[in-house]
């Protein structure tokens, strides 16, 4: 996303507000310095005076620069804005707590219901200020961007002179440096910058990872998303050779030479199939291939029983991802996460609402991976195009996969598959997953280990034959994505159709 662009929003759609005489703004972020901030550069454009009030100090004007009369009884403080100009914005810290007192509510709705009564603005900043069933109709909700790079590289060049320190990064090194930053608050990338030059007085690229640490340790406390570590390589993943062609394709789409030559970022993929095809592991090896963050979202996670705050859990989440944009987000098990059914008084519906159009709409380089083993608790408006680049069905894998995925598996044992005939293997591991081939490797390593000798093909031979395949013990289910995917609705994963 373009950094002028997301910088200006925020006050674009404020200074709209403010034209308007909307009397009540809400914005959920724990940024409220950010928020007056930019509060203050609205209301000198548009001329008018910016007070702040919290419970602790009272009211102060920004623009003056002065602090004002004390008030920390709430409802002296909505007594008293009937009592300034219309021609305020008066930013209200953690005011939203307030409004857990019926009495305060009830003088919140009265005061944003007076028309054309005099009074200022009111902008409520807070984390977890959101807009109580009862000012639904009176209020408006703000949302502001994380910091841009812009302002990343203000925070830093302002660390680096205040600190003395010495940067030993060039030019491409310090937009490493502050592109590592992206997603955390302004208050955290000062904290983490000065860490990394207090530490040894000089910024190199050894900061980058102290930079990633404290991101990684910021995303999972979203409590929805996971930093998944770049582990799994695309020759980890045995088989699937349309699906890596077609990644591979796509690898290069997120620079800025894709998007001179005229193309857009990719959507994303849905990779349909029986679990322990490879739905997973892909997913962890785009991310390696294309040299961006992986992000594992967790829609399970994002529920609450707290009326709103599954829906501000999700727009918190994908807010979040796309601050480090370009990435990839993963949404493991779909399904699972959106058949939450018609027993939570709609906030399903909603949460997969807010879902969905975002996939739909998003412009940041967010290239989201959704795998799913039973296609039919999916909503049809999921898949349809527009929201996936591509839908691959990832079926059972054929002779020659087999093979490659048993020599994925033997290498990973620290083996040269050369001593091994794998092709005998692989015709007695008919009907088997990735997942199961990965079984049938450790449990010959176990029977050889025990016995005190190397690992051979009979080992494996005879592992197979304890394995009672998924294919068999769901041979339905099988039979049943088979039908789905005849009918057009996704493309093979391989170039091979095993029936």
């Amino acid at each position: 996303m373009d950094d002028a662009r997301t910088a200006l929003a925020f006050a674009d759609h404020l200074a709209i507000q403010l034209r308007a005489d909307f009397p009540l703004i809400v914005v959920d972020t724990m940024e409220e310095q950010r928020v007056v901030a930019r509060a203050a550069e609205v209301c000198r454009t548009l001329h008018v005076r910016c007070l702040t009030w919290d419970v602790m100090t009272g009211f102060t004007s920004v623009t003056e620069g002065r602090p004002m009369a004390p008030a920390t009884d709430a409802i002296d403080v909505l007594s008293r804005l009937r009592q300034m100009s219309s021609d305020t914005l008066v930013v209200l810290k953690d005011f939203h707590h307030e409004w857990e007192d019926h009495r305060v509510l009830r003088a919140v709705r009265n005061y944003a219901q007076r028309g054309g009564a005099a009074g200022p603005s009111v902008l409520v900043v807070g984390a977890g200020a959101t807009v109580p069933e009862a000012l639904r109709d009176t209020a408006v909700s703000l949302t502001l961007p994380p910091p841009s790079r812009t302002e990343l590289q203000e925070v830093l060049s302002e660390v680096c002179r205040t600190r003395w320190a010495e940067s030993r990064l060039d030019a491409a090194g310090l937009e490493h440096l502050v592109d590592s930053a992206l997603g955390l608050t302004l208050e955290q990338a000062r904290r983490v910058f000065t860490k990394a030059v207090v530490n040894d007085g000089v910024l190199d690229l050894r900061d980058i990872e102290l930079v990633l640490e404290e991101k990684k340790a910021v995303i999972a406390s979203s409590g929805a998303l996971e930093y998944i570590e770049p582990t799994v390589r695309p020759e980890d993943v045995g088989g699937l050779d349309t699906l890596k062609e077609w990644l591979r394709l796509r690898e290069r789409t997120f620079s800025a030479a894709a998007r001179d030559f005229g193309l857009p970022p990719p959507k994303g993929v849905a990779l349909i199939g029986l679990p322990g095809t490879g739905k997973s592991l892909t997913a962890k090896a785009i991310g390696a291939l294309w040299g961006v963050p992986l992000l594992r979202l967790d829609v399970g996670a994002i529920y609450s029983s707290y009326m709103g705050e599954s829906e501000r859990r999700a727009r918190h989440a994908l807010q979040l991802a796309e601050a480090i944009a370009p990435c990839v987000v993963w949404i493991d098990e779909m399904e699972k996460g959106l058949a939450h059914g018609g027993n939570d008084t709609g906030t399903s519906t909603r949460v997969m609402g807010t879902l969905l159009t975002w996939m739909a709409e998003k412009t940041s380089p967010c290239f989201v991976v959704a795998t799913a083993n039973d296609v039919s608790a999916l909503p049809p408006e999921l898949l349809r195009r527009g929201r996936f680049d591509e839908i691959f069905f990832l079926d059972l894998p054929s002779r020659q996969e087999r093979e490659e995925i048993l020599g994925v598996h033997i290498r990973r044992s620290g083996r040269d598959m050369a001593g091994f005939d794998l092709t005998a293997v692989a015709d007695r591991t008919e009907g088997f997953v990735g997942a199961e081939l990965a079984q049938v490797v450790h449990d010959a390593l176990l029977s050889a280990f025990d016995a005190g000798r190397e690992l051979t093909t009979p080992d494996l031979v005879a592992a197979a034959g304890r394995v009672v395949p998924l294919s068999v013990a769901q041979r339905e289910r099988v039979g049943a994505l088979r039908s789905w995917l005849a009918e057009g609705r996704a493309q093979p994963a391989s170039g091979h159709r095993p029936w």
